[in-house]
């Protein structure tokens, strides 16, 4: 989840982020969490990762070496489980099935914000 002490990320990376998280989950038939904070929280450390690092690395591991997990790119978003079989460990992109999901493919800016401010 989001480290308190890290900086935001950039508005224009949460944007780029968060369309591209809707046209992922449009394009492969997945949907957000019924939770949307999860979604936002999620969002957010994306984009963090995307300032920081130049890449949408998973925000939902522990990593030892950041930059290095970024060159081999198996963990940057979407990650090869998601890619190949539909697993989403951040719950970003749920497949039909997973009584997590709701029936959204879209948030907005105004709600990953009231859900990331709080």
């Amino acid at each position: 989840m989001a480290d308190p002490a890290a900086s935001a990320p950039s508005s224009e990376s949460l944007e780029v982020i968060r369309k591209f998280a809707e046209t992922y989950a449009q394009r492969t038939g997945t949907y957000f969490c019924s939770d949307s904070g999860v979604t936002a929280v999620v969002l957010e450390g994306l984009a963090r990762h995307k300032d920081q690092l130049g890449a949408a690395l998973c925000p939902c591991r522990h990593y030892e070496d950041k930059e290095a997990e970024v060159a081999q790119a198996f963990w940057n978003c979407p990650c090869v489980p998601m890619r190949e079989r539909h697993e989403c460990h951040c719950m970003l992109f749920l497949t039909e099935d997973n009584a997590f999901r709701c029936d959204k493919q879209t948030i907005s800016m105004d709600e990953i914000k009231s859900s990331i401010s709080g």
